[in-house]
């Protein structure tokens, strides 16, 4: 540990790690010395941006609670969220591919009946949506646990208004004996992801807007099945070629058809992953739109 250098240092620390107990830490911690003062030497990192660098994370620290979470939403827009997703949710041909888990989901939102509407008074335009979850065999998958959760008309998810004390435009469904899901809520809006924090400033200093498309979140859940994490975008949404967390895929992008009463209508049908199953996705699309 004497007279250590920019030549001698990495190895050093990554020599430090030989008596970690944990395996699995040991080669992460590793990689990521490795990796982290490789960045340094390529930039040549200077000290004061290195200052500059830990006065960020602090700053993202500090804006962080129960209801933001500022390094998630940095994961998000630097890429690693979408990336760690890809590399841990291949599926077979044909099942409905994951994507960014984003940072608005909560653990306690409200139980609704099939076909009830879950926008709880958020602002918008009426919208049904409804579908079937199948499992990869094409038979349907009951009682399949479907959590919701989207903005209102205005760009923001309810958890953003200090003043709201109840759950809007987010819910927990359960699929019937045949498979299907139902239930009514607001037409998605583009909106803008908080950028009056470090992550914000940090994306206009680059040159990089705050902007996602319209989309709907939803986790789904089934014993036998893969948890899927994912989105349904609006085709016609502005910024569906340029979001700023990469979690667009075509396979998830689905007309919302408007109906004569000036509502809309999306159908989208989920296929999931078997537990036992292996195999890479050819993604295909699982919506109708009925005008």
């Amino acid at each position: 540990m004497r007279n250590l250098n920019q030549e001698n240092i990495t190895e050093a620390v990554i020599r430090s790690f030989d008596g970690a107990p944990n395996a699995r830490l040991k080669d992460i911690l590793s990689n990521l010395v490795s990796h982290l003062h490789a960045f340094a030497r390529e930039v040549q990192l200077t000290e004061e941006e290195w200052t500059q660098g830990i006065e960020f994370l602090t700053r993202c620290g500090h804006i962080t609670d129960e209801k933001r979470q500022e390094f998630i939403l940095l994961s998000d827009v630097l890429g690693l969220s979408m990336l760690t997703v890809a590399m841990n949710n291949e599926k077979s041909a044909g099942c409905t591919e994951s994507t960014v888990f984003g940072p608005f989901h909560v653990s306690d939102a409200p139980h609704y009946e099939l076909g009830a509407d879950i926008s709880n008074g958020a602002r918008g335009t009426s919208c049904l949506v409804r579908g079937v979850i199948r499992g990869l065999d094409g038979k349907p998958v009951p009682e399949a646990e479907i959590d919701v959760w989207q903005s209102d008309e205005d760009g923001l998810y309810d958890v953003q208004y200090a003043d709201l004390d109840h759950a809007q435009a987010r819910g927990i469904l359960k699929s019937d004996v045949e498979g299907r899901y139902s239930f009514r809520s607001v037409l998605p809006v583009p909106y803008a992801i908080p950028n009056d924090g470090p992550v914000g400033q940090m994306l206009d200093q680059a040159g990089r807007h705050p902007w996602r498309p319209a989309h709907l979140h939803f986790m789904i859940t089934a014993p036998g099945y893969q948890t899927l994490i994912t989105h349904v975008f609006r085709e016609d949404s502005d910024y569906i070629d340029s979001d700023a967390v990469f979690g667009v895929r075509q396979s998830l992008i689905c007309q919302w058809g408007l109906q004569n009463d000036g509502s809309y209508l999306l159908e989208y049908d989920f296929v999931l992953q078997s537990v036992a199953s292996d195999g890479l996705a050819t993604p295909v699309s699982q919506c109708e739109t009925t005008t």
